[in-house]
């Protein structure tokens, strides 16, 4: 193992503890992936299948290569189908983290704002740091069709000039991805909360107009 494998395997160790720690996750619900370039090995670094985020082992995260091949570490999450298919779809991703964030997953039982947006454009960071995230159909966990239908809104999203850097899997969770543990749990953070503010402010606060949007675009290069 080279020092970047270990220093992103120690970084995964404390991402995970992170959204554990703070309730983001819980039991042994949730993954974490990273794409390895070639300097770093190759292929994937991904968390082990049921392992509590909370308490991970930099030596048991599952290695595995580019064609889905175990190298090393304990079994990898079943999740692994998913996060490939998402780093194949959309190139800048370098890191996919996988919650089932208390107020996201009640946001699709008590039902979302729309289909290609969950949630509105309520504040000004969560354009600028999310932007609209689409609501997938339900499949059950590991079904090989949901890998499919996270690539095709990433292509359609782009498709539309709005990329997108995270989906909401219909009574599962959000995966959100970005180019490093870290910017991925920040995208996050910001995803759920504007979910819980969405779910507790009443009467429910009305979106930014469309001026104050193509302002955020314009000044910060917000996509929405």
């Amino acid at each position: 193992m080279n020092h970047d494998q270990a220093s992103l395997r120690s970084e995964i160790c404390r991402v995970g503890r992170s959204l554990f720690e703070r309730g983001y996750v819980h039991a042994t619900a949730g993954n974490i992936s990273v794409q390895l370039d070639a300097a770093q090995g190759g292929g994937f670094l991904i968390t082990p299948t049921d392992a509590c985020l909370g308490f991970l082992a930099p030596e048991r995260i599952a290695w595995v290569d580019a064609d889905g091949h175990q190298r090393s570490g304990d079994r990898a999450s079943k999740t692994l189908a998913l996060h490939r298919r998402i780093y194949e779809a959309e190139p800048e991703a370098r890191c996919v983290i996988h919650t089932h964030s208390t107020h996201l997953v009640a946001l699709t039982l008590q039902g979302v704002a729309t289909p290609d947006a969950i949630l509105p454009p309520i504040t000004p960071y969560f354009v600028m740091k999310v932007g609209r995230v689409p609501l997938i159909p339900y499949h059950r966990p590991g079904d090989p069709q949901a890998a499919e239908a996270v690539a095709e809104a990433i292509d359609a999203a782009r498709r539309r000039g709005v990329p997108i850097r995270a989906v909401m899997l219909d009574r599962l969770g959000p995966n959100v991805w970005h180019d490093t543990p870290g910017s991925a749990m920040a995208t996050l953070e910001e995803l759920e909360e504007t979910a819980r503010l969405w779910m507790t402010v009443n009467p429910r606060p009305a979106p930014l107009d469309d001026a104050r949007i193509e302002e955020l675009r314009r000044v910060f290069g917000a996509h929405w």
